[in-house]
């Protein structure tokens, strides 16, 4: 007789309920976070995952991939005609190792990237010190102005002074836009690569909510979550020049057998994202992140980069409710209300308890939440912020923001 999971493993069933009621019952508000379709769900849980498929569709080491190659093939497939790519690789694990295995396929230990400072909106990868990649290679950061901009000017006189091989775009909390045209004339001035990270907006590129980066730059590379909606990988798209040392440096140079099942994920979450209803999402996304901000900003919160162009703002808490980056993940926590922790441009705090916090909107808005709903969330993280201290005001909260869930369930 088959056993349930309960009955195989008490403590990991307890988990998952546990798990289970906590996003049915909370709203995430973390930028890179989001529901993946049952869809999706039930091909990540297939039997995809016992198989090994080292190597290519057509060129694997193993034998049994009449199915695997199917599946890439079609990932591959459907991803280019989301992105207008020439060239995609969807084996990467995540977006980090998505972003070391573009940088080993074109640079040497050594060679010089310029890049987005983490304070600044950057993501680690992108040369923050304790990373391996720093370790690799030599990283220069650029900076925000005061008016939340990319200064291209100040960005191609630090290019034509440092040299660098391999110009990056891209970012984990900036809330503003890449002029990519502008970015990638600089990056041929110097003769350099450009390369752009786009794992936070890939979903919003995919609708059409943004414009589209991939016709301008040598390499770009994504998570497959966040605002796409798929399951927790990488992929990465190039140039057909780049092609080949991508493979090369993905496998073998970085990785062994890709997961197949988070392949088949992959190509499912791809093929609802070419449909209308998932643009209408991505319009959504935006529309809600805006009232988000405009609502914040009518309550006295200070908005980082002075307003959002994305799914996500980056708001400064300790200077203009006089609570911490931590205080206030624990106090919204504490009324079902899931946000990160963030460092500001140029934080004096610590990045364990910096000044800001990170807010995002594709989780509630893939709920079905729009403005009226958003409205009231921004309401209840002033109520919460301004009143940390007060258990009773905040066990209430907590009954509003399941009240609000319940109304909203979970995907089907």
């Amino acid at each position: 007789m088959k056993k349930t999971l309960k009955q195989t493993d008490l403590k990991i069933y307890q988990a998952l309920q546990g798990e289970i009621k906590r996003q049915k019952e909370g709203l995430e508000l973390i930028a890179s976070e989001n529901y993946v379709s049952k869809a999706v769900l039930e091909v990540l849980g297939s039997v995809f995952t016992n198989k090994y498929s080292e190597g290519y569709p057509g060129r694997r080491y193993y034998g049994g991939q009449e199915f695997t190659d199917k599946i890439e093939k079609l990932a591959i497939k459907r991803a280019k005609k989301l992105f207008q790519a020439q060239y995609v690789n969807v084996q990467p694990l995540s977006g980090a190792p998505a972003n070391m295995i573009a940088y080993s396929a074109v640079l040497e230990p050594g060679d010089k990237i310029l890049g987005m400072d983490l304070s600044h909106g950057g993501h680690l990868t992108h040369g923050h010190p304790a990373t391996l990649a720093s370790k690799i290679y030599n990283f220069i950061s650029y900076k925000t102005e005061e008016n939340g901009e990319i200064n291209y000017d100040k960005l191609e006189k630090l290019a034509l002074k440092e040299k660098p091989k391999l110009m990056l775009a891209g970012f984990s909390s900036y809330t503003r836009q890449i002029k990519y045209r502008r970015f990638t004339q600089i990056a041929k001035k110097i003769k350099a690569i450009s390369m752009i990270d786009i794992a936070h907006i890939a979903g919003l590129i995919a609708g059409k909510a943004v414009s589209n980066p991939v016709p301008y730059f040598d390499i770009v590379t994504t998570t497959t979550h966040k605002t796409l909606r798929g399951p927790r990988g990488g992929m990465i798209l190039a140039k057909k020049r780049f092609a080949q040392a991508i493979d090369k440096a993905t496998f073998p140079g970085f990785q062994g057998g890709p997961h197949m099942n988070n392949i088949a994920a992959k190509a499912v979450a791809f093929q609802e994202a070419l449909s209308p209803s998932f643009r209408k999402y991505t319009q959504q996304i935006l529309k809600n992140a805006k009232t988000l901000e405009q609502e914040l900003k009518r309550k006295g919160f200070k908005i980082i980069f002075q307003k959002t162009e994305n799914h996500m703002l980056l708001v400064d808490v300790y200077n203009s409710k006089k609570i911490t980056g931590k205080q206030a993940e624990d106090t919204l926590d504490k009324i079902g209300i899931t946000v990160n922790k963030n460092i500001i441009p140029n934080d004096l705090r610590s990045s364990l308890d910096p000044s800001g916090i990170r807010l995002g909107v594709p989780a509630i808005t893939t709920r079905g939440m729009r403005e009226k709903e958003v409205k009231k969330i921004a309401n209840w993280i002033n109520i919460a912020l301004e009143n940390y201290k007060d258990k009773e005001k905040l066990n209430s909260l907590k009954k509003e923001v399941i009240k609000l869930c319940r109304k909203f369930p979970l995907p089907s």
